[in-house]
């Protein structure tokens, strides 16, 4: 599978890292990006061939995947109409539908729209992806592929559940920094020093995500077995209950998902 990426920032560069890791040739791989920097970033450290402009080249691939800011993709698709012939095109747009892709591209509808997280920056990503019907299965496995490069992937079968993807997935590393950094902070409340609390949030953080994840049991199962009647964690776990702090962020999620439709409206009114 040859493979063009349009747009060569953090992401686009996560991903032909992990395609490299994976043992994908890097000849193979081309990157169209404007920015001087990111062309001699990505040329240094992953080896690939790097344009400053759309070349012939471009569309010599399997796969075009569009790694540009939203706001920027109407422009960026405009060049792309003339050349489409059978490649798969991956967008990784963040709130953009599939159906003002496809406008923008000239009616073309290889289409797949996938999210992608930021710990895909260290290879552990988790990504929503969601096909138009047009895409073969051959289509969708070499895509899985790309972004099971930096993770995990799950494939959603409405695309209006990739604002749930968003939401949960997409936002879901910062409400994780936030519980982090609330842990951290009562940890130097209580006198410990900025190191210790420090290892111990994000250890602890590390340690249980990775429990839940090996575990046959489900998160609530887990938090009871470490919840002893009138000890430490029951009064850490009801003086959070009082302050309505597992119905916040489910209260967070909801909002996310509400302002991830509308800004898909948004993005798709020109």
């Amino acid at each position: 599978m040859k493979i063009t990426f349009l747009g060569g920032g953090n992401m686009a560069s996560a991903l032909i890292g992990g395609l490299l890791n994976t043992g994908f040739p890097p000849g193979d791989i081309t990157v169209i990006e404007i920015s001087a920097d990111n062309r001699a970033r990505l040329e240094r450290d992953h080896k690939v061939r790097c344009y400053s402009e759309l070349q012939a080249v471009a569309f010599q691939c399997d796969a075009l995947l569009l790694a540009v800011k939203p706001q920027q993709m109407k422009e960026a698709c405009t060049p792309l109409r003339e050349h489409l012939q059978q490649q798969l095109v991956i967008s990784i747009a963040a709130g953009l539908r599939l159906a003002d892709l496809s406008r923008w591209l000239g009616g073309y509808d290889r289409l797949v729209r996938a999210m992608p997280n930021t710990p895909a920056l260290i290879g552990s990503g988790m990504t929503g992806l969601f096909a138009l019907p047009t895409v073969t299965e051959a289509e969708r496995l070499g895509a899985e592929r790309i972004l099971r490069a930096v993770g995990s992937a799950v494939w959603v079968a409405d695309e209006a559940q990739m604002d749930a993807v968003t939401a949960v997935s997409g936002g879901g590393p910062a409400y994780v920094f936030l519980f982090i950094e609330a842990l951290q902070q009562a940890a130097m409340d209580l006198g410990l020093t900025s190191r210790q609390a420090r290892q111990l949030a994000i250890e602890t953080t590390l340690g249980a995500a990775k429990l839940a994840a090996q575990s046959d049991d489900s998160p609530c199962v887990l938090r009871e077995r470490v919840t002893s009647k009138g000890g430490t964690t029951e009064a850490a776990l009801l003086a959070m209950a009082e302050r309505g702090v597992k119905d916040s962020i489910i209260a967070g999620v909801l909002a996310a998902n509400a302002r991830g439709a509308e800004l898909g409206e948004l993005l798709g009114k020109d």
